[in-house]
């Protein structure tokens, strides 16, 4: 739409939660990692070649590189450190059959001060060399996704001032800016230079929602709440 030229605004509001104004958010990077072997039977193991013993290894890897990341923090409110899940796997042929096939998809969230290449160079780093203790073992990594941070942007203040004040009055507590652990698409209008926020409804935090878990929810109140925040600011916006 951007590119097109069929979406050409001077602000973006994004869909966000009730309590906070988000102005930043992480990136996003998802990785496919391809673990290849050789099959054989069960009875006589040496004679193949064990993607899943590789795949343990490999993971092992990330994993301790993903403890490191505690000592990396965001300068940004509501961002703390960046993370790394690995989020689905799946391989093998049969229980009496060496595995001749492993593969994992990662997330790895990054934090807006972090730089993707980079990232994803380490990652790939980490996982060659991990592989490379696994003679006859071949590893393919590709790239899934790539999902930009969002930064704030000169002039989101227009968006920015009357959404924390209507927002404040209607909840009638403090409602103010901070970044987000998630990432979004209002991150292609950043990226086009449209001044961006996230506001919407929703709780204060991931964990009240229950986010991608069961029983994922929204209070009716906080959406007739939200309406009426961003209809009133909108009005003040438009009218200026």
């Amino acid at each position: 739409m951007l590119d097109r030229g069929l979406s050409k605004p001077d602000l973006a509001l994004g869909a966000g939660f009730s309590y906070a104004v988000v102005t930043a958010h992480n990136g996003c990077l998802h990785l496919e990692v391809v673990v290849i072997g050789r099959s054989a039977h069960a009875a006589l193991p040496d004679t193949g070649r064990d993607a899943l013993e590789a795949a343990t290894g490999i993971l092992s890897a990330l994993y301790a590189e993903r403890a490191d990341y505690a000592a990396v923090t965001s300068r940004i409110a509501g961002i703390d450190t960046p993370t790394l899940v690995v989020g689905l796997i799946a391989g093998g042929i049969n229980t009496n059959v060496v595995p001749d096939h492993v593969s994992f998809r990662l997330d790895r969230r990054m934090i807006p001060e972090e730089r993707p290449d980079a990232v994803e160079g380490k990652l790939r780093h980490t996982i060659a060399a991990a592989a490379a203790g696994y003679p006859g073992i071949a590893v393919e990594v590709r790239r899934i996704m790539l999902a930009e941070a969002l930064k704030p942007l000169a002039g989101t203040a227009r968006l920015l001032d009357p959404l924390t004040r209507h927002a404040s009055r209607v909840f009638g507590v403090p409602v103010e800016a901070t970044g987000s652990p998630l990432y979004t698409d209002g991150r292609h209008y950043a990226k086009a230079g449209i001044p961006t926020v996230l506001y919407g409804a929703g709780p204060r935090t991931l964990l009240a929602a229950n986010a991608h878990a069961a029983d994922e929810r929204l209070a009716l109140d906080d959406l007739r709440k939200a309406t009426e925040v961003v209809a009133t600011a909108l009005a003040e916006i438009l009218a200026s």
